[in-house]
């Protein structure tokens, strides 16, 4: 009777079969990604977050279980004082990871400074040297144009001193 009730479900549109593409290179990987990405640009892409870096419990601030040094110790013992030991190994590999991580981290900001120093050094040495040849340039245009100017006035034509007199005589 269930059966007889029931509403029939809509039909679902069919998916058309994507053709079964095999990326040959890296690129192809990629750009079927990106298609694949950008067929329903509404669909928000997950990001994942960068994963924390792991790094050993802290000391305990009081330590409860002293271990002493007298005999008779059980034999449950052993196995704690063994995953102390390998918990503080542990521990001290990790500060020695990080100071020397952050030695690396220091010497390349080290190396990035010394490497911008040169490059604005090298950079102040090239414009000086484009400054003065610009400059030179300049200046032998400017030579260049003063002669220029000097040739036209040498050959425009001054009245001379017979063509004065002419003009006066003529008024």
């Amino acid at each position: 009777m269930a059966a007889e009730n029931a509403v029939p479900k809509p039909a679902r549109p069919k998916k058309e079969p994507q053709p079964l593409i095999i990326p040959k290179n890296a690129t192809d990987e990629q750009r079927l990604k990106l298609e694949r990405l950008m067929r329903n640009p509404d669909k928000p892409a997950t990001i994942p977050e960068r994963l924390k870096e792991w790094s050993p419990r802290s000391a305990p601030e009081f330590v409860r279980d002293v271990m002493g040094s007298s005999a008779g110790a059980g034999s449950g013992e052993f196995h704690v004082y063994r995953h102390l030991r390998r918990r503080e190994y542990q521990r001290q590999e990790f500060m020695d990871s990080m100071s020397d991580k952050q030695k690396l981290d220091e010497d390349f900001q080290r190396k990035l400074l010394q490497n911008k120093i040169l490059q604005e050094e090298k950079m102040s040495k090239r414009r000086l040297k484009r400054q003065k040849l610009k400059e030179k340039k300049m200046a032998k245009k400017a030579k260049k144009d003063e002669k220029d100017t000097n040739k036209d006035a040498d050959n425009s034509p001054e009245p001379s001193d017979d063509d004065k007199s002419e003009e006066e005589d003529e008024s």
